[in-house]
């Protein structure tokens, strides 16, 4: 395995998470035939092979312009087409964020979100819900030309009043050097388009992989989309420098302020392109290999990594050497060791996650299958042996087992009525932390944040209505935690009660907490801070960009409201569900046992009969037991399965859902 670069490694991701669906398919089928299935293990099933479908590995490529992005990502991803597909060329052909994914809802095609949009208080997350807001390009895919042309687009720029980049937060009347570029008229040149998503059935796109291109420092810190959401968010961060550049001022600012800050090793490798420029005839390939070492160790050095998460690579000549079959320009072009570096670490990280999701909540609905399974064969020996010990008896023998079985159903019954008391307690505990978590108490809290920030003159009226938001939403998410704990404890003690009363399957309730919204709060606001913790005086720039800041703020912490919401209820559900489905089991039991004994007890069935009836649904379930055990074998197998090489050399990458 390696020899198995990037591609590759990808290609056998997406057929180990392909066939792990399969295995779960089958699963979930075997459910429903054989009685098991429930609408809540069902929507829990459904929940994980939707995980697997949709599941996405980002990888973004960070730098100022004319480092190489876009060559890079022809280099790795698009060389196969025997051209260029992304346009590289000298200057800046990105000047906006562009995401190239695939949906095959969706026909090939560019879609571009006019700049003007900045003028709106919304973020791109917001207008990607609205198909009317951007322009789109149909992609010819059978013609490379007509494609290079079509994403031409994104390079576009056009020029506007001072006032009105102002207004859109690109324009920043402190900076000298965004000064220096007013022309005569007025007006400043700023991109046409404020982000791009390319949807293009490439077979790595189709099977999950999102690239995304950034544009150079002045739209990195303009957009907080990028800052707040797709960088932080991004499996892998590649930082694309020059070989004959080193290190500059922006390319420092970037990084500390954009990558490095949130957190250096989990995922983010530098790139040290164009080492080609360092290929000199006159030069002893010694001496050319010694310049390459000290940029890497000062590069290093500088962005504070360890010199093995520094890759020396040219895209243009590994993008030369694959489209021209030249394995000796490929070598030394170096850009298989970076393609080996991220196949070795970024795709079994990514799997990772995956199989502990998966194992999670597959262990759960396996769990309770198996203990309602165990339940029915507990009830149909403690039948048998029930009625076996009735034959040679007389009338009055059965007349006494059938009080007896009476009087349990009727202390089963007393202890229902204990069950929905307090379930009622459950209810209004349900109900304090969904108002909690709840759309109206954060949307609340949105609007009078936006008033403070509007009202303020002075920078420490717009900071201290940002602290008070984040104050204000981690309250809510601590209150909710504690809520959810009082809540764990009660459903243990009901759990531990009705397996020893009614000696019900149970095991004690899944743990959940409010942990991983914390920690996305926290984030957000540690990126607001770095960005405007230290604002001691209010532009017009910087009023605008921090509203804008808000805006995506709200937008990122109202979908973890959501997300926690969603999962909470998740909890809830799968929580009450193999308490309740156990209940109903042996309520169940208990009227069939009533009622065999009655029949026995009137004539109408002999007793023998009745225990033959017991016996085979007894083998019955005997099969049902293995067959299940066998699904679960064939999922942990898949779960276990090792496809990919275990990770070496770089380590620490992070790699979230």
């Amino acid at each position: 395995m390696n020899g198995v670069n990037l591609v590759e490694r990808f290609q056998l991701y997406s057929s180990w998470r392909f066939a792990l669906g399969q295995a779960i398919m089958r699963f979930r089928d075997w459910m429903g035939e054989n009685g098991i299935a429930d609408v809540q293990g069902i929507t829990r099933i459904q929940r994980v092979l939707d995980r697997l479908a949709e599941d996405k590995l980002s990888i973004a490529f960070v730098a100022e312009f004319s480092r190489g992005k876009s060559e890079l990502i022809n280099a790795i991803f698009f060389a196969d087409y025997g051209r260029r597909i992304l346009p590289s060329s000298a200057g800046r052909t990105t000047m906006c964020p562009t995401e190239l994914l695939y949906n095959d809802g969706d026909p090939p095609q560019l879609r571009l979100l006019p700049i003007d949009t900045r003028g709106k208080h919304s973020s791109v997350a917001h207008f990607k819900q609205y198909p009317d807001a951007w322009t789109v390009f149909a992609l010819d895919t059978s013609s490379g030309d007509a494609m290079l042309e079509a994403f031409r687009q994104v390079s576009q720029t056009k020029r506007v009043r001072v006032s009105v980049a102002r207004q859109y937060g690109l324009f920043d009347e402190k900076d000298l050097d965004a000064r220096a570029t007013v022309a005569p008229d007025g007006t400043v040149e700023i991109p046409a388009w404020r982000h791009a998503i390319i949807n293009f059935p490439h077979p790595l796109l189709a099977q999950g992989l999102v690239i995304l291109d950034t544009p150079g420092l002045n739209a990195i810190g303009s957009e907080p989309e990028l800052t707040l959401n797709l960088i932080p968010n991004a499996h892998a961060v590649l930082f694309i420098l020059a070989a004959d550049t080193g290190v500059t001022k922006s390319d420092i600012q970037i990084w500390r302020e954009h990558i490095g800050a949130a957190g250096a090793g989990r995922g983010r490798m530098a790139v040290l392109n164009k080492i080609d420029s360092m290929w000199d005839e006159l030069k002893t390939g010694a001496e050319i290999e010694g310049e390459i070492e000290r940029q890497v160790s000062q590069v290093a050095a500088t962005l504070g990594l360890a010199a093995d998460s520094v890759f020396p690579i040219s895209a243009q000549k590994g993008l030369v050497a694959k489209i021209q079959n030249d394995p000796e320009l490929l070598a030394r072009s170096r850009l298989p060791r970076l393609e080996t570096a991220l196949s070795q670490e970024l795709i079994p990280a990514k799997q990772d996650i995956v199989r502990d999701f998966v194992a999670d909540q597959m262990h759960d609905i396996i769990g309770a299958a198996q203990a309602l399974l165990a339940t029915r064969v507990g009830s149909v020996k403690e039948q048998r042996a029930e009625l076996g010990g009735l034959q040679g008896k007389n009338q009055g023998v059965l007349q006494a087992m059938l009080a007896k079985i009476k009087l349990e159903k009727e202390q089963f019954e007393r202890g229902l009525m204990q069950f929905q008391a307090i379930r009622s307690v459950l209810a209004r505990s349900t109900n304090s932390l969904f108002s909690h978590l709840g759309r109206d108490a954060y949307e609340a809290q949105v609007a009078k944040t936006r008033e403070g920030i509007n009202a303020a003159t002075f920078s420490a009226g717009m900071l201290d209505a940002m602290r008070s938001f984040f104050t204000h939403n981690r309250l809510l998410l601590e209150t909710s935690n504690r809520i959810v704990a009082e809540i764990t404890d009660m459903m243990a003690a009901m759990y531990q009660r009705y397996s020893e009363d009614f000696k019900l399957k149970l095991a004690m309730p899944q743990a959940f907490s409010m942990h991983r919204y914390l920690k996305e709060l926290d984030r957000v606001e540690d990126s607001f801070n770095r960005r405007f913790g230290t604002l001691s005086l209010i532009t017009n720039y910087e009023r605008t960009l921090t509203r804008r800041f808000f805006d995506v703020i709200a937008s990122r912490i109202q979908v973890a409201f959501e997300i926690a919401n969603r999962d909470t209820e998740g909890w809830l559900k799968a929580v009450m569900n193999p308490l309740e489905g156990q209940i109903k089991e042996r309520q169940q039991v208990l009227k069939r046992r009533l009622e065999s004994i009655r029949r026995i007890h009137a004539a109408t069935d002999t007793l023998e009969e009745r225990i033959d009836e017991l016996a085979d649904t007894e083998r019955l379930m005997t099969v049902q037991v293995m067959s299940l055990d066998n699904l679960r074998q064939e999922i942990e197998a898949m779960l276990d399965q090792n496809m990919l090489e275990p990770a070496q050399g770089i380590s620490g990458f992070d790699v979230s859902l």
